[in-house]
């Protein structure tokens, strides 16, 4: 008998997976003579397997991740960007409120409604903003607004885009 213990298969696995993988198996391993129904893993025999040490990540993906200065410096800017016109849209809502609670004037709800409406957008355009002016170069900290940066990085997505496109439409006429 083979050192290897089969494949269990997992319980939301479709039944199609299920029959090739087993045909897979009975294949490449000696079979067994045993007449017995494969068992499924019980919660003791998980928890032993999730006990295992997990296996390390790979270099790839570490070398993708973005560095925490970076990180920072980009949280930073969305928090201002977008936290500063969230803070207009919240505060039109109370204003309008005690305008309309106490009668000062008569306020259109559909003033009110685009108001906000707007300053949530901006907050919105605020997050990518934020993502796009930061300096992704580690060792420089980029301006206070960012334009240049913002045009760099934006220039860097697009032509990323472009490339996978490029490369998915390989990919299909192959």
């Amino acid at each position: 008998m083979s050192s290897e213990r089969p494949r269990q298969p997992l319980p939301f696995e479709p039944a199609k997976s299920r029959k090739k993988a087993s045909k897979a198996q009975s294949q490449s391993a000696e079979p067994e003579t045993t007449d017995k129904p494969p068992v499924r893993a019980t919660r003791k025999t998980r928890e032993k397997t999730s006990a295992q040490p997990a296996p390390k990540r790979s270099t790839q993906r570490e070398e993708t991740a973005i560095p925490e200065v970076v990180s920072q410096r980009m949280l930073s800017r969305m928090a201002i960007l977008s936290g500063v016109p969230l803070f207009m849209a919240i505060s039109i809502f109370v204003g309008s409120y005690f305008i309309i609670v106490n009668e000062v004037f008569i306020l259109p709800n559909t003033a009110v409604f685009l108001a906000s409406l707007g300053c949530f957008g901006l907050s919105v355009l605020g997050l990518s903003y934020g993502i796009f002016s930061t300096s992704w170069d580690e060792d420089q900290t980029g301006s206070l607004v960012g334009w240049q940066e913002f045009k760099l990085n934006l220039g860097r997505t697009v032509q990323a885009w472009k490339d996978a496109r490029r490369e998915s439409r390989a990919k299909i006429k192959n």
